[in-house]
């Protein structure tokens, strides 16, 4: 992205002039329709984007990720760690504060990070590792393990779902990790008013006048996170088209996910600019390993084998400037990006993959697909997939919902006909899902794994030994195993990467930094 050209002094709403102190307060405002509502307000509790792009506004971080997918201090001023690599000690930087007014301290952290790690996939596996968590002052706390893990700093520096968000101890420790906190009380750059918080409306955050950044400039998700806006207004907008309409017309600032549709119209409007996000996303084919007839691994090899990545791009995004076939179960950019394993795999090969149904004895057990109607990013993509499995001989019965609905039925275990279901598409944001770690989906822990229930302690094995190892070039190694023994056992399949696109008033100039989603520091309104 880069910074537009400023408008002129004066600003017009409609027809009407304003009177330059209106519009100097105006000014001050930023109004944006988000891609979802936000209903939730804790972060831990809920891994959904939208929560954690409010958990970012009220909340910091200890690390923060740069754009070369390196963790850097954020509240931390620095860390050591011992000769044996089993102590890990943390310093925070001078002038913390929360938004109550209380100082940041070593113990808010540690509860923080406790209440994080009881939710969280890989603070888990952190959790489980470590004999010790150790203040040491106000300012310094120590992470003591009984074993090596050499994936620490990546943990505590997650940039993405679930991101180990700082708040207070009275709040972190005495609120259990599987239920929402009360209070909304983080030490971030912008203060979340509950006041005017309208679920199904409009969100309201106003700057933090007591918030310090870090003095270097600001690089993805660290650095200096300087507030410019007075106040930002998250607005609903459900509709695509509404939402554009008011953008044009002046009565939003900015969208952050514009559908690919909707991008000429758009772009013909002088007063309004067009980008596409820099972080790519990923669609995936997930299956669940409970019920027929995905409980087989020779019949999600052939449904891996059956798929074709162009069909669910063309559906789903349509603009060839938006999307890319990639393989890569790592993603085709980042720091595990590999095609290993992948030969002859996710190239609709129909014959093959009719072959190795019948071989694996399909009985005609009817696919529960799901998708969600009312989310343009994963619209589709269902229809494409039933074609395509249909087409090599599965019966396919697509289930069409809202994402909310569709979400409660994805944690039913039962069997379909009992409300349960076989497969649904998704799409996770390339930070998610770089490594073995990371990726949820690959998470194979039987009842504990996400919605589809992998269970296979080889992949467990092998994400483990990820975790465990320090040096880089065996962590790839590593990576390029799992994606191998993927294929045999097959916890999801990529189907295709495709960018988002942001739409803002010219009068925005977007963050310099190029996040990796839409964040509100270093970002401007002239």
């Amino acid at each position: 992205m880069t910074t537009v050209t400023k408008l002129g002094a004066s600003l017009i709403a409609g027809s009407v002039l304003l009177l330059p102190s209106v519009a100097a307060a105006q000014g001050k405002t930023l109004r944006v329709v988000m891609h979802s509502d936000l209903k939730i307000l804790d972060p831990i509790f809920s891994a959904s984007y939208i929560v954690r792009q409010h958990g970012y506004m009220v909340f910091d971080t200890l690390f923060g990720i740069d754009k070369n997918f390196k963790v850097q201090p954020q509240m931390a001023e620095g860390y050591k760690t011992s000769a044996d690599g089993l102590t890990t000690t943390i310093t925070l930087r001078d002038g913390l504060t929360f938004h109550d007014g209380t100082p940041v301290t070593a113990e808010d952290c540690i509860a923080s990070l406790k209440r994080w790690a009881a939710r969280d996939s890989l603070g888990q596996k952190l959790a489980d590792a470590t004999q010790e968590w150790r203040v040491v002052d106000a300012k310094t706390f120590e992470i003591v393990l009984k074993e090596s893990f050499g994936a620490l700093i990546e943990a505590i520096g997650k940039p993405s779902v679930t991101v180990p968000f700082i708040m207070p101890k009275r709040i972190a420790a005495t609120t259990d990790p599987f239920k929402q906190t009360e209070e909304v009380i983080g030490s971030g750059p912008y203060i979340f008013k509950r006041d005017e918080w309208k679920p199904g409306d409009k969100v309201v955050y106003v700057k933090n006048p007591a918030y310090r950044p870090r003095t270097e400039p600001a690089n993805w998700l660290s650095g200096g996170k300087v507030a410019r806006l007075d106040r930002i207004e998250w607005m609903y907008m459900p509709d695509p088209l509404t939402a554009a309409n008011a953008l044009l017309n002046g009565e939003i600032d900015l969208i952050e996910n514009v559908t690919h549709d909707l991008l000429p119209l758009l772009s013909k409007d002088k007063s309004v600019a067009v980008s596409r996000q820099p972080v790519v996303n990923q669609y995936q084919f997930r299956m669940n390993w409970l019920h027929p007839p995905f409980d087989k691994p020779d019949l999600r090899r052939a449904a891996m084998m059956a798929l074709s990545q162009p069909d669910f791009l063309d559906a789903a995004v349509g603009n060839k400037d938006y999307y890319r076939t990639c393989k890569a179960l790592f993603t085709c950019g980042g720091p595990n990006e590999s095609l290993v394993g992948m030969d002859s795999l996710i190239e609709g090969n129909v014959a093959k993959a009719a072959e190795m149904v019948k071989a694996a004895g399909y009985d005609g057990t009817p696919v529960v697909l799901m998708e969600p109607v009312d989310l343009s990013a994963l619209k589709n993509l269902g229809a494409v997939a039933k074609v395509q499995l249909e087409r090599v001989g599965f019966k396919v019965d697509l289930r069409v919902s809202d994402w909310q609905t569709m979400v409660t039925r994805l944690g039913n275990k039962k069997a379909p006909a009992d409300g349960g279901w076989n497969a649904f598409t998704t799409s996770w944001q390339q930070l998610d899902i770089t490594d073995p770690v990371q990726n949820a989906f690959l998470t194979a822990n039987c009842d504990k794994a996400r919605v589809g229930w992998p269970c296979d302690a080889d992949m467990e094995k092998i994400r483990e030994r990820y975790m465990r190892e320090t040096d880089p070039a065996k962590r790839k190694a590593i990576a390029d195993e799992a994606q191998i023994h993927n294929t045999k056992i097959v916890t999801h399949v990529p189907v295709g990467e495709w960018y988002g696109a942001v739409a803002r008033r010219t009068t925005v100039s977007v963050p310099k930094i190029d996040p990796p989603f839409l964040v509100f520091w270093d970002l401007e309104k002239n």
